[in-house]
């Protein structure tokens, strides 16, 4: 695809944040009834009143307008699967009996680079078709299943965090890698795509039960000569899992040292689930100022427990929202902070809709250091935006019809939407999803809704 090479103007109502919601209140956000917003080459130029843009405008500038709308910044996932797209609603395990009996055999498949990018191209275009702009993603154990990945992404010019799964032990055979092969394959990636154009690398050893000491130090390695590049993992998710890695680790004070001690902590590691973390974990995690991502579809799903964001805050733990499709149900963040908004009810606490929406976009770009590129309509930023449809359903239009408050019409968009609520999804500019209109992955779209 290519970028956009023209201004283009986008008028609906339209919510931006710029702080946390909880804690600056109606100073964290702005909202515009009937807003404008400005994208000149791929990036965004301006937002505000739509009167007052509007009458700046030169003549022939394009207007695109959706009435009823709602127009956010796209939506950031911060832990997902990409070779897990067929394991989604697999019947009746915990996790390890669930990585074993259906995760395994379904990864088995890309070592074929051509099922791996088919299965890429499809699940880029689930994400889109949710509003999801950006996400942190795990490859395979393959070299090839993060080749296809960016190159599937690259082909759509998302801005997109993938990583080849190191996983030496405690897996089938035809799983393992070694520590010097995990390390070379890596390394071959991170130079390839590191930063090449919106592509960006995270280490990924799967979690401790699968990675021998040496591969462990291989990942410290490739930190240490890739100091900008992200750290993916899993940690304390279910309790059969700390179980065995502190067999696995007994000099280890806990399942957070085990990865502390390889220097696997800072401000891009990123720590999947973190349920059952205990004081000195959170501690460690304020210090270094990583991050736990809540997966509450795949928490409840798997029955892994109940993750209480109010004591995370409350012992200052950076955290973010997300999907964790295939244990997790649905790509859609929506229905993901919809389950969110259930396991806070559970711990005896209330998630806010301004809350949740700023989690989903800038909230989640700050726990990725992505925050000076996207998860806001900052001027200069990367233009990736949703456009949700207040009346996307016949109970949708009935409940909105109802509410009275801004507030009250992002939750019930929250509780009640999913991929229809979205109308289009915008990549630097370009529309890469319209819900009424079908964009195949491989036509160049050279203008924002134009082929």
């Amino acid at each position: 695809m290519t970028s956009t090479q023209s201004t283009t103007v986008y008028r609906a109502a339209i919510l931006n944040f710029l702080s946390d919601p909880d804690i600056d209140g109606e100073d964290a956000y702005q909202f515009f009834q009937d807003g404008a917003l400005v994208i000149e080459n791929g990036k965004v130029a301006n937002l505000g009143e739509a009167s007052e843009i509007l009458a700046t405008l030169a003549a022939g500038v394009k207007i695109v307008e959706y009435k009823d709308h709602l127009i956010i910044p796209g939506m950031i996932d911060t832990h997902i699967h990409y070779p897990q797209v067929e394991v989604i609603a697999s019947y009746g395990e915990q996790l390890l009996d669930w990585l074993n009996n259906y995760t395994f055999p379904a990864e088995r498949q890309f070592e074929d680079k051509e099922y791996a990018s088919n299965i890429a191209n499809f699940f880029l275009d689930e994400l889109l078709k949710c509003g999801t702009t950006t996400a942190l993603v795990f490859g395979t154990v393959h070299k090839q299943s993060v080749e296809a990945f960016f190159e599937a992404s690259e082909a759509r010019n998302t801005r997109m965090i993938c990583g080849k799964v190191m996983m030496d032990r405690n897996a089938p055979e035809f799983l393992c890698d070694t520590p010097e092969s995990s390390y070379e394959d890596s390394k071959s990636l991170i130079d390839t795509w590191h930063n090449n154009g919106r592509q960006l690398y995270a280490v990924t050893p799967r979690f401790a039960i699968t990675s021998t000491h040496e591969q462990l130090q291989k990942a410290e390695q490739l930190m240490q000569e890739y100091p900008d590049v992200y750290l993916q993992t899993h940690i304390s998710e279910n309790k059969d899992e700390m179980a065995f890695v502190a067999e696995l680790f007994p000099d280890a004070k806990d399942y957070l040292d085990v990865y502390d001690q390889y220097n696997l902590l800072g401000k891009r590691s990123v720590f999947a689930h973190g349920i059952h973390l205990n004081e000195r974990e959170h501690q460690r995690f304020r210090e270094t100022g990583s991050s736990v991502s809540f997966c509450p579809t795949s928490n409840l799903f798997l029955g892994s427990g109940l993750l209480d964001i109010k004591e995370l805050e409350e012992q200052q733990v950076a955290y973010s929202v997300a999907t964790d499709v295939g244990g997790g149900t649905s790509f859609s963040m929506l229905q993901t902070l919809s389950e969110a908004y259930k396991v806070t009810q559970l711990n005896g606490n209330k998630l806010s809709a301004l809350k949740s929406l700023y989690l989903a976009t800038l909230g989640n770009a700050k726990t990725l250091q992505l925050d000076d590129k996207i998860g806001s309509f900052k001027t200069g930023n990367e233009a990736d935006f949703a456009v949700l449809d207040f009346n996307s359903t016949p109970l949708m239009a009935l409940k909105q019809g109802k509410c009275k408050t801004l507030a009250e019409k992002l939750f019930a968009m929250i509780i009640l939407g999913d991929d229809r609520a979205v109308q289009a999804t915008y990549v630097a500019g370009n529309c890469v999803h319209d819900r009424d209109v079908t964009i195949h992955s491989d036509v160049n779209i050279n203008s924002a809704g134009e082929k």
